[in-house]
Protein backbone atom coordinates (compact mmCIF):
# COMPACT_ATOMS: atom_id res chain seq x y z
CA UNK A 1 0.00 0.00 0.00
CA UNK A 2 1.51 2.91 -0.99
CA UNK A 3 1.81 6.49 1.51
CA UNK A 4 -0.71 8.21 -0.60
CA UNK A 5 -3.14 5.86 -0.21
CA UNK A 6 -2.93 5.00 3.75
CA UNK A 7 -3.15 8.92 4.24
CA UNK A 8 -6.25 8.80 2.40
CA UNK A 9 -7.72 5.98 3.62
CA UNK A 10 -6.76 7.66 7.24
CA UNK A 11 -8.41 11.08 6.42
CA UNK A 12 -11.49 8.71 5.29
CA UNK A 13 -11.38 7.31 8.74
CA UNK A 14 -10.80 10.31 10.79
CA UNK A 15 -13.70 12.56 8.77
CA UNK A 16 -16.02 9.95 9.61
CA UNK A 17 -15.45 9.11 12.75
CA UNK A 18 -16.06 13.23 13.16
CA UNK A 19 -19.46 13.14 11.23
CA UNK A 20 -20.35 10.30 13.48
CA UNK A 21 -19.92 12.24 16.49
CA UNK A 22 -21.35 15.41 15.34
CA UNK A 23 -24.05 13.65 14.13
CA UNK A 24 -24.87 11.99 17.28
CA UNK A 25 -24.36 15.15 19.14
CA UNK A 26 -26.79 17.35 17.10
CA UNK A 27 -29.08 14.63 16.47
CA UNK A 28 -28.51 14.65 12.72
CA UNK A 29 -29.11 10.73 12.15
CA UNK A 30 -27.97 11.10 8.60
CA UNK A 31 -24.63 12.81 8.83
CA UNK A 32 -24.14 9.99 11.72
CA UNK A 33 -25.19 7.44 8.94
CA UNK A 34 -22.47 9.32 6.33
CA UNK A 35 -19.85 8.95 8.88
CA UNK A 36 -20.58 5.10 9.11
CA UNK A 37 -20.35 4.72 5.61
CA UNK A 38 -16.93 6.38 5.58
CA UNK A 39 -15.34 4.56 8.69
CA UNK A 40 -16.86 1.70 6.75
CA UNK A 41 -15.29 2.71 2.94
CA UNK A 42 -12.07 3.32 4.57
CA UNK A 43 -11.55 0.11 6.15
CA UNK A 44 -12.97 -1.74 3.22
CA UNK A 45 -9.71 0.29 1.29
CA UNK A 46 -7.42 -0.81 3.51
CA UNK A 47 -8.59 -4.15 3.71
CA UNK A 48 -8.54 -4.72 0.19
CA UNK A 49 -4.74 -2.63 0.13
CA UNK A 50 -3.49 -5.15 2.21
CA UNK A 51 -4.62 -8.15 0.88
CA UNK A 52 -2.55 -6.66 -2.87
CA UNK A 53 0.18 -6.01 -0.87
CA UNK A 54 0.62 -9.27 0.70
CA UNK A 55 -0.18 -11.23 -3.24
CA UNK A 56 2.67 -9.19 -3.87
Amino acid sequence: MGIADKAKDSLQDMSGKAKDKIGDATDDKDLQAQGKTDQAKAKTNKAGEDIKDELG
